[in-house]
């Protein structure tokens, strides 16, 4: 069976994808801070899906720790899914640095640190699959989230490089972009019913996108041409909204 690791593996689409990976007869390696609170998805993976998962513990943030928890894995993933983020809180970020650090950190220094690692790994083996979850957020800057938004824009940028450098290697990239989706992370947000996905459909959808070797994928299709939209709006008008 093939493995695939999961990094950020408390959050609610880690799960969904978990999940889906596992029902498709992946073996599971769930990685997060708190690897202790994992334990009751990974016996549940073992006995619904009778695969083999194992809960791992990592910190985004601690880059120093990442080559050692990557060498320290038993069994080398073939899909690794980057799925940690940190919303925050853009007004406190605005004028406190420690919040603004961790936005930025958690979304895209941490990012980058442990997938350079793992495609490192991934190239020297001529193998292997990146899936790294993204935001629109990142498409283009808005006053109610850009600390965030501009992280998000460097990992998709990241991304984008990284599928570029490690194609000739045989190795595959795939960037996410979700939108709106029902998570913790978003629960005390208002959110259009409309144009939100739940989890599932996320995990659904990565899912599919490594099989078919997908380069950027919308979780739901319209979002490309809503960016689309929000993107030809000229500075001068798009400066004086409030979005």
């Amino acid at each position: 069976m093939p493995t695939v690791l999961i990094l950020g593996a408390g959050s609610d689409m880690a799960i969904a994808i978990a999940r889906e990976f596992a029902r498709q007869k992946y073996n599971v390696q769930l990685a997060a801070r708190n690897a202790a609170a994992l334990t009751a998805l990974e016996q549940d993976l073992k006995i619904r899906h009778e695969v083999t998962a194992s809960c791992h513990t990592f910190d985004a943030t601690d880059f120093n720790s990442h080559q050692a928890f990557y060498d320290g894995l038993p069994v080398k993933p073939d899909v690794t899914i980057c799925v940690f983020g940190y919303l925050g809180d853009q007004e406190k970020g605005q004028t406190n640095w420690e919040e603004a650090a961790r936005i930025i950190h958690t979304n895209y220094t941490g990012a980058v640190s442990v997938l350079n690692v793992v495609a490192t790994a991934y190239a020297a083996r001529k193998q292997g699959v990146i899936v790294g979850i993204s935001s629109v957020a990142g498409e283009r800057g808005r006053q109610s989230n850009y600390i965030y938004g501009s992280a998000k824009a460097g990992f998709t940028a990241y991304l984008s490089g990284l599928r570029n450098r490690l194609f000739h290697t045989g190795v595959h990239v795939m960037s996410v972009q979700p939108g709106f989706v029902y998570t913790r992370m978003t629960e005390n947000l208002t959110l259009p019913p409309l144009l939100t996905a739940q989890p599932q459909d996320v995990a659904v959808a990565v899912y599919k996108g490594v099989v078919k070797r997908k380069n950027v994928l919308y979780v739901k299709w319209f979002w490309r041409y809503i960016m689309l939209i929000i993107k030809m709006i000229p500075e001068g008008i798009f400066k004086k909204l409030k979005l």
